[in-house]
C-alpha cells in the first residue's frame, strides 16, 4: 500500500515544463538596460491538473518576472509568435487571440 501511494505521488508530484522561450532582440533596448525574456510555462499539480503561465523578465529561467495566466486551450495550442517592441510584448497564439504585455510591467526587475 506504501509503495503505491509512494509510486502515485512520485507520478503527480507537482511539476512544470517550458514549452516557449523567446527572447526580446538587442534592437529593443529598455529603460531599465537588460535584457528580456518570455517563456511559456505548463505546469501540473498534484491532483492531476494543469495550467499555463507566461512568465516575462529579466530572467532566462523564469525564475522570476511578471506572470501572466494563459488560458489552458490557448496554452495548449502554443504561441504561434511574439513581437517586442519598447512599448511591450505582444503575445499571437494560432487561433488569432492576442495579448499585449506593456513594458512597465516587466521592467526592472517585476
Amino acid at each position: 500500500m506504501l509503495l503505491t501511494v509512494t509510486v502515485m505521488a512520485a507520478l503527480w508530484w507537482p511539476r512544470s515544463e517550458v514549452t516557449y522561450r523567446s527572447s526580446a532582440p538587442s534592437s529593443v533596448v529598455y529603460d531599465d538596460g537588460s535584457p528580456h525574456f518570455l517563456t511559456l510555462v505548463h505546469r501540473y499539480d498534484l491532483a492531476g491538473r494543469h495550467s499555463y503561465e507566461m512568465v516575462i523578465g529579466r530572467s532566462p529561467g523564469a525564475s522570476y518576472g511578471h506572470w501572466v495566466d494563459v488560458d489552458t486551450v490557448l496554452g495548449a495550442k502554443g504561441i504561434q509568435s511574439t513581437t517586442w517592441t519598447e512599448s511591450g510584448v505582444r503575445v499571437r497564439f494560432p487561433t488569432g487571440h492576442e495579448v499585449f504585455v506593456p513594458a512597465r510591467s516587466f521592467l526592472f526587475g517585476r
